[in-house]
């Protein structure tokens, strides 16, 4: 879609934003695209920092990343610090988050990811190259697990592929799960 072509190229001009919000409805693929981006920069896993804000939300959490992303990679070109749920941040973790995005290390990239965008703050959003990612239509999620089935050597009746997509209510993921946990029996 279009979010994976503005990325594309952004790789190929080598002008790779240092803080990218990926803002959508649980299951929508943030994360999973924040990883793909990841790795289509050429950061290894040992430079790739996954954090949960929803579980490190304090300032002493974002005090030890300002100190951590002065610190060169170890084997790629790029850090990359992918946040999720970043809205679940302390007041005082999202000022000290402000700073580091003021002025973050060239070798850093922050991926914010956020199911609740209307909570972050201004100055934040205006740090961030913005992608509001929109849940699937029943459709489109039919259509993906039919593939996804044949791609594992199974048909999927029309019927089978709706229900599954209307079960995951706009979810890529709660689909994907569905329809392997078919196939897996």
């Amino acid at each position: 879609g279009h979010i994976v072509s503005v990325l594309e190229g952004a790789i190929k001009k080598s002008s790779i934003p240092h803080a990218i919000l990926f803002s959508g409805t649980r299951g929508t693929g943030k994360t999973t695209l924040a990883r793909i981006f990841a790795k289509a920069i050429g950061t290894a896993d040992l430079d790739l920092y996954e954090i949960d804000a929803a579980s490190n939300r304090g300032i002493d959490d974002v005090r030890e990343l300002k100190e951590a992303v002065n610190t060169m990679p170890y084997e790629s070109t790029h850090k990359v610090y992918i946040i999720d749920e970043v809205h679940m941040l302390t007041k005082e973790a999202f000022n000290a988050l402000l700073k580091t995005l003021e002025e973050p290390p060239s070798h850093v990239v922050f991926i914010l990811a956020t199911t609740e965008e209307e909570k972050l703050l201004d100055t934040i959003l205006s740090r961030c190259q913005v992608f509001r990612m929109h849940s699937p239509s029943r459709s489109v999620l039919a259509e993906t697990v039919t593939d996804v089935a044949k791609q594992e050597g199974f048909t999927l009746s029309p019927e089978a592929a709706d229900l599954i997509a209307v079960a995951a209510d706009g979810s890529f993921r709660d689909a994907l799960g569905v329809t392997q946990k078919g196939i897996m029996r």
